[in-house]
């Protein structure tokens, strides 16, 4: 072979070769991340082609499909109050993407998970029409119902727990919007998607698990837990020796109370009164190495998978005497999530331990069998069960005596411990407050509920009345009252 030639033909072969490597980096090495980009048309093609699995909420779906006779995008979604369960299903749309339940198990709900390997290859010879598979969640209807409808107008969030097993029960967020309204790709479906993204109340945001909030007042009864914990108390009834006024460490700012008898009152007294002077010299006390240490094993200063991922709340590792003083009621750089405190709440009614938590309960095949299940998990021990108890005969002083009376449910065999925090927040504190309020619920059983309420603004009620008693509370009552009638 001639020079020439033989030049010609090395130069073609390493073009082969390239193209060989080229061909086998997209088919394999590059394969899954192809398959599921957002603009491979053929991923959302498939995606509603089939009628998609259903979200299960007390054995009933709050999904469902409907055949649109669209050549490309079959089945479009459909949602039960859409609004309602916003926060728990998120939205599957052929436009814009899915989110949330909806995303996080969409490989069940369409039927392409590998764990449906089985339900496919049968469907090809028995010749039945392809179906996604369900998620059946943790989620109580009428708890649910009750939160929705007590935050009605107002911008905030409610979680609630099962203290024992970690299931959440409700989660709830207003503003909220409806799936269906942008389901589809048409005009009228870009519309609503457009307002929603303009709108400036953050309609799809998820209040409950994705906002983060100064926590004011209730986070209270993490400073007592970790006051109890730590040695700093060991008679709730015992006087702290607090002075009037107190001044904040590295400061010569006294720290402000806006209850009465707070000097030198005991841990017991300063929770149902809500003296900040007690739990920021007790934080003072503690210190912040150990302040952070309780928060941790409550949850803070990590995200949570439920499995929605929860932004993480937040106590600050590096800040000051000053600052951990006024972190320890609430306020400084301490912020949380509706969830954590919910998390708190039941740490405390479940005696000390702390469950994760979680909303799917199972995941179910087309024909109903079931691929996954949820076992309850320990996530931690915040606290003793002696000193779990000693803050919940704290907490129940507060409702029977103190600020959290409209929380009460007032039935035979049932003690409501709680807690109402006003977060001020904004430049020189001057935005409208934040009204809080967590609880639980027990029985001689145990506790089957802890909630954990937020009333971020609520329009028509003046900022003096403005409180997580007056606010909050009553949305905590209405959600322990319909898990406890529910016997769920």
């Amino acid at each position: 072979m001639n020079k020439p030639l033989r030049r010609v033909a090395i130069f073609c072969g390493l073009l082969v070769l390239a193209l060989l490597l080229r061909d086998n980096w997209l088919q394999y090495v590059r394969a899954d991340e192809l398959n599921s980009h957002q603009k491979n048309r053929r991923v959302t093609i498939e995606r509603y082609a089939n009628e998609r699995g259903n979200i299960i909420v007390d054995g009933k779906p709050i999904t469902g499909s409907v055949d649109s006779k669209d050549p490309y995008y079959r089945f479009k979604r459909t949602y039960t109050d859409g609004p309602m369960w916003a926060p728990v299903t998120g939205y599957a749309s052929q436009a814009y993407d899915a989110s949330q339940i909806e995303k996080i198990e969409d490989g069940i709900l369409t039927g392409n998970d590998d764990r449906l390997f089985f339900d496919r290859t049968l469907a090809m010879f028995t010749g039945e029409k392809k179906t996604g598979g369900n998620v059946v969640t943790t989620l109580n209807g009428a708890a649910q119902k009750a939160a929705f409808k007590g935050l009605g107008d107002k911008k905030g969030a409610v979680a609630a727990i099962d203290p024992k097993t970690g299931r959440i029960l409700a989660l709830a967020s207003t503003p909220s919007y409806d799936p269906s309204s942008f389901a589809g790709y048409s005009g009228k479906d870009e519309k609503a998607w457009v307002a929603l993204e303009n709108d400036p109340d953050k309609p799809k945001l998820n209040r409950a698990l994705r906002e983060i909030y100064p926590p004011g007042s209730v986070f209270k009864v993490v400073t007592a837990a970790a006051a109890l914990e730590h040695g700093q108390v060991t008679d709730i009834n015992a006087a702290t020796d607090t002075p009037e006024p107190y001044n904040i460490p590295l400061s010569r700012v006294p720290m402000k109370n806006h209850a009465q008898g707070c000097k030198n009152a005991s841990l017991n007294k300063a929770l149902e009164v809500s003296c900040n002077s007690v739990f920021a010299k007790l934080g003072d006390e503690v210190g912040r190495e150990k302040m952070v240490e309780t928060a941790e094993k409550f949850g803070f200063n990590a995200e949570q998978f439920v499995p929605i991922r929860a932004v993480a709340s937040v106590y600050d590792k590096k800040m000051d005497r000053g600052g951990n003083a006024q972190s320890s009621i609430g306020q400084f750089n301490t912020a949380t999530t509706p969830l954590q405190m919910a998390m708190v709440a039941a740490a405390v009614a479940n005696d000390g331990k702390l469950m994760k938590p979680y909303m799917i309960d199972k995941l179910e095949s087309p024909k109903l069998d079931v691929v996954k299940t949820t076992e309850p998990e320990e996530m931690s021990r915040p606290m003793s069960q002696k000193n779990a108890q000693l803050v919940q005969q704290m907490m129940e002083n507060v409702v029977s005596n103190g600020t959290g009376g409209k929380a009460d449910v007032d039935r035979p065999g049932v003690k409501v411990g709680g807690k109402t925090g006003t977060a001020q927040h904004g430049v020189g504190n001057k935005k409208r407050p934040y009204a809080w309020f967590i609880s639980y619920a027990k029985t001689d059983s145990g506790s089957p509920v802890a909630v954990a309420v937020i009333v971020e603004d609520s329009a028509g009620t003046a900022r003096d009345d403005i409180s997580g008693g007056g606010l909050a509370a009553p949305i905590a009552r209405d959600v322990m009252e319909a898990v406890l009638d529910s016997g769920k």
